[in-house]
C-alpha cells in the first residue's frame, strides 16, 4: 500500500477498512443502540442547519455564538432548526431528568423524546379510557381492598373486558403503550402494568418492524423491573451467551450492516496517526482491545510512512465479554497483531492487561520513558461506575490516571445518550428514542426476516436494553452520558480538547457512502457526531 499524504489520506484509510474478512477479522464489543425520532417544532429557536448533497464541500453553518456545527450529509438540501442537537430534532422537549440541565450536560441528547405519550388531549383521553377499562373508574375502587407488592401498596384489579381493552389499545401506537406501561411500573400500579403488558404482548415481534422488535426487548425489561428481578435476568442473559464463534459472527454482522464500529475505528486511527506523524516510538493503550482489529488497520497505515515505520507497542485492556467472543485470552490478540506487524515490516510489541477498567492501576500499563503515548477509549468509559454509583468513582479516577501519564493524544468514542443518572421514566424514554434509531438503522441494511440480523440484535443489543430498564445501582452497567458531560469530566481531569482535522471528517464521510443516506455526520464543539436521521447516536473527540 502506498503512503497516503494530503487529501488522499482519508481515501486510503477508507479502503483499508474494507479488506476481505479472510485478511482482517472484524470485531467490536457491543455498545447500545439508538432511537430515531423525527420531531417537529416550528417554534424551536437555535441553530439553523442546511443539509447538503455529498458533492458539496464540508462547511460551517451559521449558529449561535457559542456553537458552530459543520454538517456532512448525503441527503437533499433542507433547512432545519434546532435548540440542541447537531442533527436538530424537530420537537420541543423537556429535560425533566436533570434539574440543572444545560447544553453542556446534554449536548444534543434529549432526555425525553417524542416517542413518549403525546401531550395532546387525544392520547391522554385514550390512555385514561384504557386505564378505566383495566381497573374500572377510580370512584369505584375500594382502597380497603388494596394489596401489597414488595412493600408497595398497589391498586386492585377489577374485571377486564378484554375485547374493549384491545379496541382502545388499537388507537395507541407501540410507543404510547410502552410509555404508559413504564409509568404504571414506576407507580407500582401492578394491575395496570400487567394489563398493558398483556396488550403489548400481542403486538411485539423480534422479527417484525423496528419498533416491534425493540418493543419486544423493552417489554422484557419492564417485566423484569416489575418483578424486581432485573439483576437476575441480566445475569442470566450473560450466562446464556452464545458460543464464542457465534457471538463473534453476530458482532461481525453488526460491523458490516451499520457504521458505528467503523466510525470508532477510523476516527480514532486518523487522529492517532496524525498526532504520531513524527514519532519513532509509539505506545498505544487501548482500554477496549476486543479482537485488536482497529490496530491492524493502523499498522498497515504506519507501514507506509515516509522514512520507514515507527516502533509500535500496544497495551490491551481486556474484559470478560471480549475474551468470550475471542474464545481465549489476550495472548490471541497479541499473536494476531504480531503477525500483521511482521507482514507489514513494523517493529511491534504487545502487552496484555487482563482486568476490568475499574481495576487498572499505573503498574498495569507499563508506560516507558521515550515513547509517545496514545490512549484509546472506544465505547468503554460508560461502563465505569461514577460518583452516583460508588465513592470510588472509577470513571473520573481512570481519566485522572491517564492524564498523569502525559499522553500525546487521547481518543474518546461514546454513545450520545443520557441514561447515567436519569430517573427511571426519563431514562426509559431516552432509551426508547435512542434504540428506535438503532433498530431502524439495522433494519435498513438487511431484509426484515434476516436471521443473522435478528440474532445480532438479540445477543448484542437486547441485553443492554434490559440492563438499562430493569437494573439499578451497581447492577446497571450501561450508563451513557452525552458529550457535554464527557467534556466536563475530561476538562476537570485536566485535559484540553484537540480540534479534529478535516481528514477525520473526510474519512468518515467517505465511509458513509456505502450506507444509507439517512446516516448523518456533523461536527460540533470539537467533536464529530454520527447520527441516524435527526438523532445523534455516537460522538468522537480527541484530547491531550
Amino acid at each position: 500500500m502506498q503512503a497516503s499524504q494530503g487529501p488522499r489520506r482519508s481515501g486510503d484509510v477508507h479502503r483499508l477498512y474494507h479488506q476481505p474478512m479472510q485478511q482482517v477479522q472484524q470485531y467490536y464489543t457491543p455498545y447500545q443502540a439508538v432511537d430515531n425520532n423525527i420531531y417537529n417544532d416550528s417554534s424551536s429557536s437555535g441553530t439553523q442547519f442546511s443539509f447538503q448533497t455529498q458533492n458539496e464541500q464540508v462547511f460551517t453553518l451559521d449558529s449561535l455564538p457559542a456553537t458552530d456545527y459543520a454538517i456532512y450529509d448525503a441527503a437533499p438540501s433542507v433547512s432545519i432548526s434546532s435548540n440542541r442537537s447537531p442533527f436538530s430534532p424537530q420537537c420541543s422537549q423537556s429535560y425533566i431528568s436533570d434539574p440543572h440541565h444545560s447544553f453542556d450536560n446534554t449536548c444534543g441528547s434529549p432526555v425525553s423524546g417524542c416517542s413518549g405519550v403525546d401531550d395532546g388531549n387525544g392520547t391522554k383521553h385514550v390512555l385514561r379510557e384504557l386505564k378505566n377499562k383495566l381497573l374500572g373508574p377510580e370512584s369505584n375502587i375500594d382502597d380497603s381492598s388494596s394489596c401489597s407488592f414488595n412493600g408497595v401498596i398497589s391498586k386492585p384489579s377489577s374485571l377486564i373486558k378484554w375485547n374493549q381493552v384491545l379496541d382502545i389499545a388499537s388507537r395507541l401506537d407501540l410507543k404510547d403503550l410502552l410509555v404508559a406501561c413504564a409509568e404504571a411500573v414506576a407507580e407500582a400500579d401492578i394491575s395496570s402494568a400487567e394489563g398493558l403488558m398483556n396488550v403489548l404482548e400481542q403486538r411485539v415481534s423480534v422479527s417484525g418492524e423496528p419498533m416491534q422488535r425493540l418493543s419486544a426487548y423493552m417489554l422484557e425489561g419492564l417485566r423484569a423491573r416489575l418483578l424486581s428481578s432485573g439483576s437476575t435476568i441480566y445475569k442470566k442473559l450473560k450466562c446464556n451467551e452464545p458460543t464464542s464463534s457465534d457471538l463473534l459472527s453476530y458482532m461481525q454482522v453488526l460491523y458490516h450492516i451499520c457504521p458505528y464500529y467503523k466510525f470508532a475505528y477510523m476516527s480514532a486511527n486518523v487522529v492517532i496517526g496524525e498526532a504520531m506523524r513524527n514519532e519513532n516510538r509509539i505506545h498505544i493503550i487501548d482500554f477496549q482491545i476486543a479482537q485488536g482489529s482497529q490496530w491492524m488497520f493502523l499498522l498497515h497505515d504506519l507501514a507506509s510512512r515516509p522514512g520507514g515505520p515507527p516502533y509500535v507497542r500496544v497495551t490491551g485492556v481486556d474484559d470478560s465479554q471480549s475474551a468470550h467472543a475471542r474464545g481465549g485470552g489476550l495472548k490471541l490478540v497479541g499473536e494476531r497483531l504480531k503477525k500483521v506487524a511482521e507482514s507489514c515490516g513494523v517493529p511491534f510489541e504487545f502487552h496484555g492487561a487482563a482486568l476490568s477498567g475499574c481495576k487498572v492501576e499505573l503498574e498495569n500499563l507499563q508506560v516507558r520513558h521515550g515513547e509517545a503515548l496514545a490512549v484509546n477509549f472506544p465505547y468503554m468509559l460508560h461502563h465505569m461506575p461514577d460518583e452516583s454509583v460508588s465513592t470510588m468513582n472509577h470513571r473520573d479516577r481512570l481519566l485522572r490516571l491517564v492524564k498523569s501519564l502525559s499522553p500525546k493524544i487521547v481518543t474518546l468514542v461514546e454513545q450520545e445518550s443520557n441514561t447515567n443518572t436519569a430517573p427511571f421514566l426519563p431514562r426509559f424514554r431516552e432509551t426508547l428514542d435512542y434504540y428506535t434509531a438503532m433498530f431502524e438503522s439495522t433494519d435498513a441494511a438487511r431484509s426484515r426476516d434476516d436471521k443473522q440480523r435478528i440474532s445480532a440484535e438479540e445477543h448484542c443489543i437486547a441485553r443492554d436494553v434490559v440492563n438499562i430498564i430493569a437494573c439499578e445501582g451497581a447492577d446497571r452497567v450501561e450508563r451513557h452520558e452525552p458529550f457535554g458531560k464527557w467534556r466536563s469530566r475530561l476538562v476537570m481531569a485536566g485535559f484540553t480538547p484537540c480540534p479534529l482535522s478535516p481528514s477525520v471528517g473526510e474519512a468518515i464521510k467517505d465511509m458513509l457512502k456505502e450506507y444509507s443516506p439517512n446516516y448523518k455526520l456533523s461536527e460540533s464543539q470539537e467533536a464529530l457526531y454520527l447520527g441516524w436521521k435527526n438523532r445523534a447516536l455516537a460522538t468522537s473527540s480527541a484530547w491531550r
